[in-house]
């Protein structure tokens, strides 16, 4: 039987970093945020349907939705719970569509999902094990600057936005089967990483148990 993971942490703490060493190990790894970017695509019931809740103005000139838009608009107007309560089931069946085709494809594999919002949105129940990755404050700023070409001014500020919806740190260690600490230097997460991937695989299912 596959293990289900799910892998969260707070803004900008390093969870795709984290993912990719994990998959570098062979676990397989589905990004809830590229589910997210499918499910908003024309065409889509999602992008029709937050289109007719948010009107025309988060809709580019190519007809898709602009995601920056969209957020401003959610955050600002207090209506973060109205934009999840139509993304987050749409998310969740994507994400149990791949993890039931992993499961048949890799009976004994362990699967991996890196979102977000697993344990605000109540989805830990969903997962075998919950891996939460954390970093000093300051490190999330400097990596959102980076990351989306703004200044620390602009990072700092996006950062307590997002935040705000979000579980601290604390709250979600306290909710971990394991946690990784991403404060460090690259080959600091991954020895933790190879740590827990050790771990995993001691109580994953053999090929043999597989079939």
């Amino acid at each position: 039987m596959t293990i289900k993971i799910g892998l969260t942490g707070g803004v900008a703490c390093g969870k795709s970093t984290v993912a990719r060493l994990f998959a570098e190990l062979g676990v397989q790894v589905i990004d809830a945020d590229k589910i997210v970017h499918e499910l908003y695509r024309k065409g889509e019931p999602v992008h029709d349907e937050l289109v007719k809740r948010f009107g025309n103005g988060i809709v580019g000139a190519d007809g898709e939705i602009d995601r920056r838009r969209l957020a401003a608009m959610a955050f600002e107007g207090g209506r973060v719970q109205e934009l999840n309560r139509v993304v987050h089931p749409a998310v969740f069946v994507r994400q149990q569509q791949w993890l039931q085709e992993v499961a048949a494809r890799q009976p004994q594999a362990i699967a991996m999902v890196e979102a977000a919002l697993i344990l605000e949105a109540g989805g830990k129940a969903r997962y075998d094990k919950i891996v939460v990755v954390t970093c000093r404050p300051e490190q999330k700023i400097a990596r959102y600057a980076s990351r989306a070409g703004i200044s620390e001014s602009e990072a700092r500020a996006e950062v307590e936005r997002r935040s705000k919806v979000q579980w601290s740190d604390e709250e979600k260690a306290r909710q971990a089967d394991y946690l990784v600490d991403n404060s460090g230097a690259l080959e600091l997460t991954r020895r933790q990483v190879e740590r827990i991937y050790t771990e995993l695989r001691a109580v994953a299912p053999s090929p043999a148990q597989g079939r």
